[in-house]
């Protein structure tokens, strides 16, 4: 987009506000308009002031003006002022939920192809640059611009021949504005790219902060933060410079400006009885109130070159696609009476094959696989195998092609987003949960309007009710970011508890216990127990030990189907990879 784009689409933002916008401009243009009254009151006062011809009350009449000159100057300044801050406040929180909105929707490839810490960048910081474009320097190009104007008035009105030298001089400062607007768009990118960088190292460092500590990472971790800041200090450095070299040549050329002026009066005065002193200072000193507003014009270029990087990586985010959603069938699977249809196929997967963008082979190749209503089923087998793809293509994280896979004989892509994911609850090993309670965890999402006897039911079934019920204050205690405050057996019987309350026909498992110690598996393996009563079950299994009485175990390797059985039919072929396995690990528990 151009800058012009940029800037009209940033100004679309503000219309919902554009009454108080209106009101921030009247205010200004107010506060502006009154700046040429000060030059002409200095000619009245020098040409009749001090004469005996002066008015019996210009005493009081000179310094009532300027005082009210001044009052006026500060009223519209704080309304304008006031009014442009609430406007510039509601259009950072307008772009930060549009931003947000758009962020939750995005389909998983984005999260893995991009920095977490550079997504957080953008909607913390950057979006403060832009609302800084389209308010808070719109003020002073608006206020600054309407002073200049005035005054520019008052002097052509003065002597028109000396107005023009000033113009004279515009074009060169337009030039220099022009020369390091570019730059500053440059830099102001090179920026937000460093920010996001360093927002990534900082979390890295937070989350990770064990693993720091027990392997020593303590001095690379802080050369990796102090590259960051470097690069973040060497391009606030170019920007200053940008800055600072702008502001001189501004005010050097509208010096120049003023010495030729002074000259050319100098020159008029002595040859003329026309000028007058009066007239010559309130030349002079409209010039001189010139100056103010014309460095802030010129530095105004700096924040608006911000603000218009900073608007295209707002509007990057915005723009992104969300997650295809072609779907428009409805989905519901709690109408299944597992007693009388658990020989009919709910889950069909047909010659399904996938490969992630940036993988050079396939992760699953021609893969079939039917699973009939209340079946678990177990996938196995080594790492990189396919297992936890299929799991992810199941919910539709990733997109696949038409009629690969079915539920409930419907096309997965015919199925609408929010319809299948209803229909799915999904418990991994990497628990998630929130800054929050154990209630509203547990209670989370299209269950957040559950009563506290059903979360409680939840907790209960889950075994987690025991341990709840010690904490100081039950299911309102916090739990600290991502459950720090509590035991890894813990977290994964708070997000079993909110598969529970979710109750979902299909439940995936990814996973579920290979990351706890015995005496919490036993209480997991319990709680996922009574989770799976009643729901058809897709296992992610580690230990093969969980998984015997499974209905059906797969086992893949490199994308392919090699065994499907029970875990006795499995367990009779001698050269099987999974007898080779579950005598592998037999072995190692020993």
């Amino acid at each position: 987009m151009t800058s012009k784009e940029l800037y009209l689409r940033l100004l679309s933002y503000v219309k919902p506000y554009w009454k108080i916008f209106a009101i921030a401009l009247l205010a200004m243009a107010g506060s502006s308009l009154v700046e040429p009254i000060f030059p002409a009151m200095m000619k009245k006062l020098l040409d009749n002031g001090f004469s005996k011809s002066a008015g019996a009350y210009d005493w009081l009449i000179f310094p009532a003006i300027i005082m009210g000159i001044f009052l006026a100057r500060a009223f519209f300044g704080f309304i304008g002022d006031y009014a442009m801050s609430w406007v510039s406040n509601n259009v950072i929180s307008e772009l930060r939920n549009a931003m947000f909105a758009k962020m939750v929707n995005l389909p998983t490839k984005y999260y893995s192809d991009n920095l977490s810490g550079r997504l957080m960048s953008r909607i913390a910081y950057d979006v403060t640059n832009v609302a800084g474009a389209a308010t808070n320097a719109l003020t002073a190009l608006i206020k600054d611009s309407l002073s200049v104007i005035g005054l520019m008035i008052w002097l052509i009105y003065l002597n028109w021949q000396l107005t023009l030298i000033t113009l004279s001089v515009v074009p060169f400062i337009a030039f220099v504005v022009r020369f390091f607007s570019k730059r500053l768009r440059k830099v102001s990118r090179g920026q937000q790219e460093s920010m996001g960088e360093l927002n990534q190292v900082l979390q890295e460092s937070i989350e990770a902060h064990k693993v720091v500590k027990i392997f020593g990472g303590q001095q690379f971790e802080q050369q990796r933060f102090a590259k960051a800041v470097e690069l973040q200090r060497s391009l606030a450095m170019k920007a200053t410079l940008s800055v600072a070299a702008q502001t001189p040549l501004v005010q050097f050329f509208a010096a120049c400006g003023i010495a030729i002026i002074m000259g050319v009066a100098l020159k008029q005065a002595s040859v003329s009885d026309e000028a007058t002193v009066g007239s010559f200072v309130s030349f002079i000193t409209a010039m001189l109130m010139i100056m103010a507003p014309l460095k802030r014009l010129a530095d105004v270029n700096a924040p608006i070159q911000r603000g218009l990087a900073a608007a295209e990586s707002v509007f990057h985010l915005i723009d992104e696609q969300a997650e295809i959603d072609k779907g428009n069938k409805n989905l519901d699977l709690h109408n299944i009476d597992i007693s009388k249809n658990n020989s009919q196929n709910l889950v069909e997967i047909k010659n399904l094959s996938f490969q992630y963008d940036d993988s050079e082979n396939p992760v699953l190749k021609n893969f079939s696989l039917d699973i009939k209503v209340g079946e678990k089923v177990a996938l196995v087998g080594p790492s990189g195998s396919g297992k936890t793809t299929l799991a992810n293509l199941l919910p539709r994280f990733y997109n696949i092609a038409d009629n690969q896979i079915f539920i409930n004989n419907i096309d997965l892509n015919q199925i609408s987003l929010q319809s299948l994911r209803e229909n799915i609850a999904l418990v991994s090993q990497e628990v998630v949960l929130f800054n929050d309670t154990i209630a509203k965890n547990i209670a989370y999402g299209s269950k957040v309007n559950a009563t506290l006897e059903e979360i409680k039911n939840a907790a209960k079934a889950a075994y987690a009710l025991e341990f709840i019920e010690k904490l100081p204050n039950g299911f309102d205690t916090l739990i600290g970011e991502n459950g720090v405050k509590l035991s890894g057996g813990q977290r994964q019987r708070l997000a079993i508890a909110r598969a529970i309350l979710k109750n979902a026909p299909i439940l995936i498992l990814d996973e579920a216990t290979s990351a706890l110690d015995t005496e919490s598996e036993r209480f997991v393996q319990a709680a996922i127990d009574h989770l799976m009563q009643g729901k058809t079950t897709l296992i992610i299994a580690h230990r093969l030990s969980t998984i015997e009485g499974a209905d059906k175990i797969v086992v893949l390797k490199h994308g392919e189907k090699l065994e499907q059985g029970t875990h006795q039919e499995l367990l009779k072929n001698p050269n099987g990879l999974y007898n080779y396995l579950y005598k592998l690990q037999k072995v190692e528990e020993e």
